[in-house]
């Protein structure tokens, strides 16, 4: 299968890892940046980088599975349970 520029979407993540003596190596912070919108979301851990491509992805039409899917629907569900707190 050919593929063109326009549908190759590009993400550059980037990570700081932080590191106490005598404990595994943890994400500090980063972010993932959509190049060809220039669109960056910062994330405090690992989800958010899979989420951010997920969404990004689902606004140009892939449709992801249902694992997928899910995990985001119980997102928005305790999203909307803290707003009515």
């Amino acid at each position: 299968m050919d593929s063109t520029e326009s549908d190759v979407q590009s993400f550059i993540v980037k990570l700081w890892l932080e590191q106490t003596e005598g404990e595994q190596a943890r994400l500090a912070h980063g972010y993932v940046t959509h190049v060809a919108s220039g669109e960056r979301r910062y994330v405090k851990e690992l989800g958010g980088v899979t989420e951010f491509i997920a969404e990004r992805l689902a606004q140009l039409g892939v449709r992801p599975g249902v694992r997928w899917r899910a995990t985001l629907w119980l997102k928005q569900r305790r999203a909307r349970r803290r707003e009515q707190k």
